[in-house]
């Protein structure tokens, strides 16, 4: 892997410089803000104090950073689910049996579903405080944000060059070192994108997290989630338009500060023998060369990076699922015994959910929720291919022009981050003026959130494309649709499949906000497995929302067993560098 050139400067100073200055002064603002607002979290929890929103815009500021604060410890808790999770699963071919279906199953299953079982953990957990809520809701924009993570750490891994692989053995690199050196280094590109996408995504399904009613149980913390449903609910177009442009500023602002220079600095890790493109002519984001100015701050990471290369250098032997083993083959027997035991676990669940819901549900109940279940997955299979086929193209002619990159990632960013029922005005109005189908009509709020992944995902696997096969291809005068079939489309090809899967369960995930749309007092339903599941989830009925997830967990494992695994078998086989 080839990384771009520092820029020349003069030997950095230890004093403080103006930029040192600045960019101090900014920081410590931004810890005394986070402070005012975290100490919120260990308050009593008094009745009616936690769901008092007001839609006077001047709370927005405020709202709006208690939910960023809630998006980046759920971030940070899916990154340490991402480096533990997928490397387990792809460092061990057994536990990947079962950790990869699990993924499958918990990324499509709904918002609602798991906020059922949970709110009431939490809240117990930390009874009287408003801590409990809060974890409640982190946890639930934690669902949104992990498993597409997840999935892309584990396409990366399973798809390392072999000749870096062997290198890695020549050099005799510990696993610690593997996986800092070489693992994280080569997933970095991908993973950056789909940190972009997941905190779109925790946007998304906001209004789900922040204002939760599940049987007798209701809140609301404060935050841009539970103001624009307290501002959908009253009615309120102005507060409507004031939460928009909040959430686009606050989506601009951790873009700039954040993600374009993670973006930036990222492209030293693609996979190439020399240096190309247009990435190392690209100026860097302004974040970026603040920070190359500094004095203090270049010294003190400089030195943090001296002590975690000295401590990535010992052969340190933290985690079993990170030793590199020597290919060996399979033993039968044990794989007799873990085939076996992964079936007892099975069975054994199985029977005690069939306990759990036997006792108030009838083989009707399931029948309903199978055909509901099918209405969905026409809805899903439809708006699927709708998005391959528009997506694909336009990240690939975005992903290969870096500056497109960076103007286009916010605006994804934005229009991703874009939740559903803010949509609801629109529908309901036209669907009732028109006495329109809300089967039909209902279905475009499912890709709203959901055709992103495909976007980012493939966006990712252009950047991450080697330079110089580009160069190659334009030497030998490869162009059209051969250019298409033989070089782009197969490099990009195992992020795609991980984007389509991530956005196949993130579909049925939103079907649960699209196909129930409430304006005011008029309330729109579609057939399909997600408005049954928001049914049962607002009157409390544990046993339909446990059906009901069983089922989509069906559909989902069937559709990716049959279609997703064998293209994702492919892409690691036959399309790896």
């Amino acid at each position: 892997m080839t990384t771009s050139p520092e820029p020349a400067t003069a030997s950095v100073r230890r004093l403080p410089n103006l930029f040192d200055i600045a960019a101090l002064i900014c920081i410590t603002a931004a810890l005394i803000a986070l402070a005012h607002e975290a100490r919120h979290t260990f308050a009593p929890l008094v009745p009616g104090e936690i769901g008092d929103i007001h839609l006077d815009p001047s709370y927005l500021p405020s709202y709006a950073l208690r939910t960023v604060m809630r998006m980046f410890a759920a971030l940070a808790a899916s990154l340490l689910f991402t480096f533990t999770y997928a490397t387990w699963a792809a460092k061990s071919r057994r536990a990947g049996q079962i950790l990869i279906p699990i993924l499958d199953i918990l990324q499509s299953l709904p918002i609602f579903g798991f906020l059922t079982f949970t709110v009431t953990f939490f809240l117990g957990l930390f009874p009287g405080r408003v801590i409990g809520a809060e974890l409640a809701v982190i946890f639930a924009i934690f669902t949104s944000q992990a498993w597409n993570m997840a999935f892309s750490m584990y396409q990366s891994l399973t798809t390392i060059p072999g000749d870096l692989d062997e290198a890695c053995r020549g050099f005799r690199l510990s696993a610690w070192q593997r996986f800092w050196r070489l693992e994280v280094p080569f997933a970095l590109p991908g993973l950056i994108w789909n940190m972009m996408m997941s905190m779109s995504g925790g946007w998304f399904l906001l209004t789900a997290a922040e204002a939760v009613t599940v049987g007798h149980t209701s809140f609301m913390l404060p935050g841009i989630g539970s103001y624009i449903a307290t501002a959908l609910q009253a009615r309120d177009i102005k507060a409507v338009l004031f939460a928009i442009l909040t959430m686009l500023l606050v989506i601009l602002a951790y873009d700039q500060v954040l993600f374009r220079p993670l973006v930036k600095w990222s492209t030293k890790f693609r996979v190439e023998t020399t240096p190309g493109g247009d990435d190392d002519d690209e100026e860097d984001p302004w974040v970026l060369a603040l920070l190359r100015r500094t004095s203090l701050l270049r010294w003190t990471n400089d030195k943090l990076a001296m002590v975690f290369f000295a401590v990535s250098g010992l052969r340190l032997r933290v985690l079993p699922v990170l030793r590199v083993r020597a290919a060996a083959s399979p033993s039968r027997v044990l794989d007799a015994v873990w085939i076996a035991g992964l079936t007892g676990v099975v069975l054994f669940s199985a029977g005690k959910i069939w306990v759990f819901c036997a006792a108030s549900l009838t083989f009707g109940d399931v029948g309903e929720a199978f055909v509901l279940g099918l209405y969905t997955l026409a809805r899903v299979v439809l708006l699927m291919a709708l998005a391959t086929l528009v997506w694909v193209p336009i990240g690939v002619l975005v992903g290969l022009n870096a500056r497109w990159s960076a103007r286009v990632g916010a605006a994804a960013q934005f229009l991703a981050a874009f939740p559903a029922n803010l949509f609801y005005p629109i529908f309901v109005s036209l669907i009732v003026r028109f006495q329109l189908s809300p089967d039909i009509w209902l279905t475009p709020l499912i890709v709203l959130g959901t055709q992103w992944y495909i976007l980012f995902n493939v966006v990712a696997g252009a950047r991450a494309f080697p330079a110089d096969l580009r160069e190659a291809a334009r030497n030998f005068r490869v162009g059209g649709f051969l250019w298409w079939r033989r070089v782009i489309l197969p490099g990009v090809f195992p992020y795609f499949v991980t984007g389509a899967i991530t956005a196949s369960g993130g579909s049925w995930n939103a079907s649960l906000v699209a196909e129930i749309a409430t304006w005011g007092n008029t309330t729109l339903r579609a057939h399909g497995l997600g408005a049954y599941i928001q049914q049962a989830t607002s009157d409390g009925n544990s046993a339909k929302v446990l059906l009901g997830m069983v089922v989509m967990a069906g559909f989902v494992l069937t559709t990716n067993r049959l279609v997703w695994r064998p293209m994702y078998a492919y892409a690691t086989r036959r399309l790896t560098l």
